[in-house]
């Protein structure tokens, strides 16, 4: 009998601190813990609805993407009125990119309250991003509109969002590499083999050519990455040349 008050007790002992956890993140009471645990439950724990439909972060996920893009549109389409279509795209989609949203859920340390059964250290990136994404959206769900365009407010815009910077940021240096060469009509070419070496995870090599040179070389865990580092290492080789159309 002592043994089961202790796992009862363990559990509320548990329940409360994440309470009190979610408080101290959002700066406000949540009305329905529940929504956050489901923020912050990973697939991997296969939870379910009492109807059996999964409970994890990734329709949560959905809508917070939409609600963060939603509000930042919001905040440039006031603070740059002479701003044309494409400029407040291209501005919105450096705030809410990938590795802004994995900087702002790693700042936060959102991971440290993640139900999982995959050990932390397993997890890419991208992890931080999505649930932070997810307790946007947990927010608007338990507190509506308002609650969340204040909490991205604080956490989002104040802290990020400078316009000036912004203008100045690149968010892929391929796509950057690839307008450039498309600009000026020269010929490119991204050669990727796979190059396992002695690591246990599988490599992607990457070779950067700019009409017959090579310009950029990289190796990374996905082609994908490895060719935006090809491109980074690229751009700082042929920067001034770039700059000037940029």
């Amino acid at each position: 009998m002592a043994s089961i008050k202790n796992i009862f007790s363990s559990r509320a002992e548990k329940d409360g601190d994440f309470f009190l956890a979610i408080k101290k993140l959002l700066g406000f009471k949540p009305k329905d813990i529940s929504i956050y645990k489901e923020a912050f439950t990973h697939r991997s724990t296969n939870t379910t609805s009492s109807q059996g439909h999964a409970q994890n972060y990734e329709r949560m996920e959905f809508l917070g993407d939409a609600m963060l893009s939603a509000v930042i549109a919001a905040h440039l389409f006031n603070e740059v009125p002479g701003g044309n279509e494409g400029y407040l795209t291209k501005m919105r989609s450096k705030v809410v990119s990938r590795e802004h949203l994995n900087e702002l859920g790693r700042d936060l340390q959102l991971i440290n309250h993640l139900k999982t059964t995959i050990p932390l250290s397993q997890f890419g990136g991208n992890i931080h991003g999505n649930v932070f994404e997810a307790l946007v959206g947990a927010i608007y769900l338990d507190r509506g509109y308002r609650s969340c365009e204040k909490f991205i407010d604080k956490r989002v815009i104040k802290p990020y969002v400078d316009i000036e910077k912004l203008e100045g940021k690149i968010i892929s240096y391929k796509s950057l590499f690839i307008e450039w060469c498309q600009k000026h009509k020269k010929q490119f070419k991204f050669a990727v083999y796979e190059d396992t070496g002695i690591d246990k995870l599988k490599h992607f090599a990457v070779k950067l050519y700019l009409d017959d040179e090579i310009v950029g070389k990289a190796r990374a865990t996905s082609k994908k990455k490895a060719e935006e580092t090809a491109s980074k290492r690229a751009y700082f080789k042929l920067q001034v040349a770039i700059d000037k159309d940029f």
